[in-house]
């Protein structure tokens, strides 16, 4: 979502609060409006908009649109403490399946709210996960839409001898799973993640998850130390890695996915964003 080379759009999905849309890319001639396809994402707070009283903390679906053409829109619906029990509980779901048209794109991407032991939220990695990812897809192939499993990103896991370990249990092999029964496109996050920040190591992944120093930021002036929710940094390179291997989905801006240093500066960020789950 960038202010300036990114038109800042907004969609209003029944029932629900308007969101904040971007898309960009290098010049070039638009659409028309009838071929225009959007992208809708469902998830938790790994890929939820945060509002600009909360930088630097980010989420993924927020920063996608830094990575995709102009006429290509992201409505992001992802909401801080979801799982997909919970997100479709709600009445989410049924409002976005509501809107989804014919070959826009429905990334659905749960698992650290299922894996919560709170009642509202909590599913089994190969019963109710499965069951509840079902509806999602189910219910974007009946408008013609196409369903995108994405596995869950990784947490920040390492041991004292700084080897990086899985978070996530068997949520991802279920999702893994579904996806080839069903011939849902998958994108594996979480194996996509889980390298990345292997390959960083202990110390230069605290740049991308939310570790801040004690008066780094207003937001948090006793400093904070999370594994599990990005800044900004993180929420961009995560980003990345789902459009880089998304190749299903419209408009990747393959200029973009090359350049490296895409500041934080170009995500737009909403006055506020929507609350959990009120379950």
């Amino acid at each position: 979502m960038i202010i300036g080379r990114r038109m800042l759009l907004r969609a209003a999905v029944t029932g629900a609060v308007a969101h904040w849309l971007g898309a960009a890319g290098p010049a070039e001639a638009r659409p028309s409006k009838d071929d225009r396809r959007t992208i809708y994402v469902v998830g938790d707070s790994t890929a939820s908009a945060y509002a600009t009283t909360e930088v630097p903390r980010a989420g993924w679906g927020q920063a996608l649109p830094l990575f995709l053409t102009p006429g290509t829109t992201v409505v992001n619906e992802a909401v801080s403490a979801s799982s997909s029990k919970s997100f479709s509980v709600a009445g989410r779901l049924d409002r976005i399946l509501a809107v989804l048209r014919p070959r826009d794109v429905l990334l659905i991407s749960f698992g650290h709210g299922d894996e919560s032991e709170h009642p509202t939220r909590h599913t089994d990695p190969w019963t109710t996960f499965q069951d509840y990812l079902q509806l999602y897809i189910d219910g974007a192939r009946a408008t013609r839409a196409l369903p995108v499993l994405v596995t869950p990103v990784e947490r920040r896991r390492f041991t004292a001898d700084g080897v990086s370990f899985l978070s996530h249990g068997e949520y991802p092999d279920a999702m893994r799973a579904l996806a080839a029964t069903t011939r849902t496109p998958l994108i594996d996050l979480a194996a996509l993640s889980f390298a990345l920040w292997s390959s960083l190591g202990p110390e230069a992944t605290k740049d991308y998850f939310l570790w801040l120093d004690a008066g780094e930021s207003p937001k948090f002036p006793n400093g904070v130390s999370d594994d599990t929710h990005l800044q900004a940094r993180g929420a961009i390179e995560v980003a990345r890695l789902v459009v880089s291997a998304g190749r299903m989905l419209p408009g990747r801006d393959r200029r973009a996915l090359r350049d490296p240093d895409l500041s934080a500066d170009l995500l737009v960020r909403p006055p506020t964003r929507p609350g959990p789950d009120p379950l």
